[in-house]
């Protein structure tokens, strides 16, 4: 099984009131789940990384056998450090990454590219009503 994964995170404040969004698509583009969700104060970069630790999360508990994923993100750094072409820095990013990293590696072939804010409009739409709900 094959699947398409669009993420995005905001943060309000940087660190401030922060949320993630992502949707998980079949290889034909049928939307099979969204999320939305608001994840307290942390930074941008947290926020991204938590909407890809939420995706893996949900596919373990919900499609059997290995996949072949591919995620897209509009944020050039989580994908050059989850592709492990940046270095990882940050203490409390690499705590998460790891778990990322682990998730992944049981779910099958995991592959990250970056792209443009403007082929990412669901994702930040889900991520901006989640902060919006909390207004």
């Amino acid at each position: 099984m094959k699947l398409i994964i669009y993420t995005d995170g905001a943060s309000r404040g940087n660190p401030g009131q922060a949320s993630y969004g992502f949707t998980i698509s079949d290889n034909l583009g049928k939307l099979i789940y969204q999320e939305g969700k608001y994840i307290g104060i942390a930074t941008n970069n947290v926020a991204e990384y938590s909407a890809v630790l939420a995706a893996l999360k949900w596919i373990k508990e919900n499609i059997k056998g290995k996949t072949q994923i591919e995620f897209y993100a509009d944020s050039k750094l989580v994908v050059e450090q989850l592709s492990g072409r940046y270095k990882i820095k940050s203490p409390h990013l690499r705590l998460i990454i790891e778990e990322i990293n682990k998730l992944a590696v049981s779910l099958g072939s995991v592959k990250f590219t970056h792209i443009f804010r403007e082929k990412n409009i669901l994702a930040d739409k889900l991520a901006n009503q989640a902060l919006d709900s909390q207004s």
